[in-house]
């Protein structure tokens, strides 16, 4: 998503800054963009002096999704995040944009989502800068984002897929794409200052639906699908994570899986003109199907059909 961001930047002719870990080999992605590329680590201020000089916005995008231990997610996302705002405030930053996650919403929480919870807390806390949040759902696309690629990538290369209760949490998945549009919208909009938007989709698809959509789009062959509770998995889970390095369950996927995600989209539509696609058309823009072509199209008149 950043290096989306920053093309669409460059070619509305803005003047983009981007922080980037040293090192980094997502930087390649930048090559011969006209881009200010400063290197540092949130978690770490010392490395921060002088990045956000002259910034009018700040988009906060770097987080950790997935990690082995949850002081991870204290260290990137929330003294990460907290290093980012006392930055922006001390060089006079107008308007903070602030990534978080639809998961602060889910009643059971995780490490990832409390993370979350708390960099929205800090953003509101401050009156210094002008704010506004953003919440994604579960984001997709033909190549990302991480959760859906490890969801589809499950089901895919199983024959009995283990299912995480009865698929029947709601979820209403983003593409890439819009998410990409919303965010690029936001620059400049004083109507979204101290608000928070849900970035989903427009369509409403339950877990198990999902699941078959991708394998219809996937053109997988036959699968079966293995209903397993959700407290079972999570006992399973709790057992794993305290004795494997890199558990195959754990109660951050459990959660994601079982817990409802589909917000309300429309305030977006009204404040910035966010219009989303729905699931089923998104995943024929990302993973086509052709279409079946009708045998009878095309013959008019006195045209005949012969060896039908």
């Amino acid at each position: 998503m950043g290096t989306s961001l920053v093309r669409g930047f460059i070619e509305r002719g803005e003047n983009v800054r981007v922080l980037i870990l040293p090192n980094d080999p997502g930087e390649s992605r930048l090559d011969g963009l006209d881009v200010d590329i400063r290197h540092g680590d949130v978690s770490d201020a010392s490395t921060l002096g002088g990045v956000f000089d002259g910034v009018e916005t700040v988009y906060h995008l770097a987080a950790v999704l997935l990690a082995p231990h949850p002081s991870v997610f204290e260290k990137v996302n929330i003294q990460g995040t907290r290093n980012i705002i006392n930055g922006a405030i001390d060089s006079g930053v107008n308007h903070f944009i602030y990534v978080s996650s639809i998961s602060v919403t889910y009643p059971y929480a995780t490490a990832y989502s409390l993370s979350k919870r708390e960099g929205e807390r800090m953003i509101k806390a401050q009156s210094a800068m002008n704010y506004t949040i953003v919440r994604p759902t579960l984001a997709y696309g033909p190549d990302g984002g991480i959760e859906f690629m490890l969801f589809m990538n499950t089901i895919l290369n199983h024959t009995i897929v283990p299912f995480v209760g009865l698929g029947r949490a709601k979820k209403n998945p983003v593409h890439v794409s819009d998410m990409e549009r919303g965010m690029l919208a936001l620059y400049g909009r004083k109507e979204t200052y101290g608000k928070t938007y849900a970035f989903s989709g427009s369509e409403e698809i339950s877990m198990w639906d999902l699941s078959k959509l991708i394998l219809k789009h996937r053109k997988a062959g036959p699968k079966i699908f293995l209903p397993i509770p959700v407290f079972m998995l999570r006992a399973l889970a709790y057992v794993l994570e305290r004795t494997m390095k890199k558990p195959p369950i754990t109660w951050q996927g459990i959660a994601g899986l079982s817990q409802d995600a589909n917000p309300d989209w429309l305030p977006g539509s009204s404040d910035f003109g966010y219009e989303p696609i729905g699931v089923t058309e998104g995943m024929q823009l990302s993973f086509p199907i052709a279409e079946k072509q009708d045998r009878y199209a095309g013959l008019t008149g006195d045209e005949s059909v012969t060896n039908p």
